[in-house]
């Protein structure tokens, strides 16, 4: 299987007649299933996953987290700590049938590192699959802002108007309605979306995170034109059917994950979490990450020079730390 191979969208239906769409590649009858969650503005793209993968015998699937390109939004009545496991739950049931020996590896980027978190910690009777989860790995990850009180000591203005406390005080989400009528003259067209991508990231990528993506790119075969155009694609697509996972951003990463990382069980914490920061992320401040390495019980701490897309481009080491912990 090429790295570069295109992945194509599928589509789950869920009990309650919502579409849950996903991407795969490898071996679907691999003893280990990765599940990568994407951040804001992302849909589930399996077509480029780490190297590592490639050359073994893993099955990828990314899915698209509900509210965002595809997948219908979720069913507000329930909460988020209870709907994210059953529709994934259901999602493992289609593409990958548990076995006694198979292991899962649940990973997710920025905003995807909440419910990356919400499926590590979810109680087994609510997630089932989680008996099966092996390990962790979160790259520029959100900490539970209900639990670490300290959260907006680092943010930006503009990401403290966006998640911070305004976004919850303020009547009838105008915050985020404001922040979706701003952006989506940004994202008009593909063009102008992968223009906002440059924009954003990668010109003002400098120094040992400049190097690293020249590494990356050189080994994974991948120009930063590719790049640039994978992500503006994906951006373009996660809001073109709906803004609706934007909307509920704040109040997800504001809400209850079910679960207090500090007070896991045995069970849970038996099970490592890389949590992976990026020094000059102004996305996610690496202090929310420092946080959440002092809480969970078995955490192991990696830092990268960079952005917020910095991670990226050492994912083939970093999953080589998890599987080899």
């Amino acid at each position: 299987m090429s790295a570069n191979t295109t992945a194509p969208e599928n589509y789950h239906q869920l009990a309650d007649g919502r579409t849950l769409a996903y991407s795969e590649s490898g071996n679907a009858s691999s003893t280990t299933l990765i599940i990568f969650f994407h951040g804001a503005f992302g849909v589930g793209n399996a077509s480029n996953p780490p190297r590592i993968f490639t050359e073994g015998d893993f099955h990828f699937v990314a899915p698209t987290l509900p509210g965002w390109g595809k997948s219908s939004p979720r069913n507000k009545r329930t909460p988020y700590r209870l709907s994210l496991p059953a529709d994934i739950a259901s999602l493992i049931e289609r593409v990958h049938p548990l076995k006694e020996d198979t292991k899962i590896y649940i990973s997710g980027g920025s905003y995807g590192t909440v419910p990356a978190q919400v499926l590590y910690g979810a109680p087994f009777d609510l997630f089932p699959p989680g008996r099966h989860v092996a390990g962790c790995l979160i790259l520029a990850p959100f900490s539970p802002f209900k639990l670490h009180k300290d959260y907006k000591n680092d943010m930006t203005l503009q990401n403290y108007l966006a998640v911070g406390p305004p976004s919850q005080y303020l009547p009838f989400n105008i915050i985020a309605r404001l922040g979706s009528l701003a952006l989506s003259h940004k994202f008009k067209s593909q063009e102008q979306t992968e223009a906002f991508i440059r924009e954003t990231f990668f010109d003002k990528m400098e120094g040992e995170e400049r190097a690293a993506f020249t590494k990356w790119s050189q080994e994974s075969g991948r120009t930063e034109t590719q790049v640039a155009r994978d992500l503006g694609d994906s951006m373009y697509r996660s809001v073109e059917e709906t803004w609706d996972g934007f909307l509920e951003i704040s109040d997800v990463i504001h809400g209850d994950w079910g679960f207090n990382p500090g007070f896991l069980d045995e069970d849970h914490n038996k099970r490592p979490i890389v949590i992976v920061a990026s020094e000059g992320d102004t996305m996610a401040p690496d202090s929310m990450a420092k946080w959440l390495a002092a809480t969970y019980k078995n955490a192991h701490f990696r830092s990268v020079s960079g952005g917020h897309l910095a991670s990226l481009f050492h994912l083939n080491d970093l999953w080589k730390d998890l599987l080899a912990i």
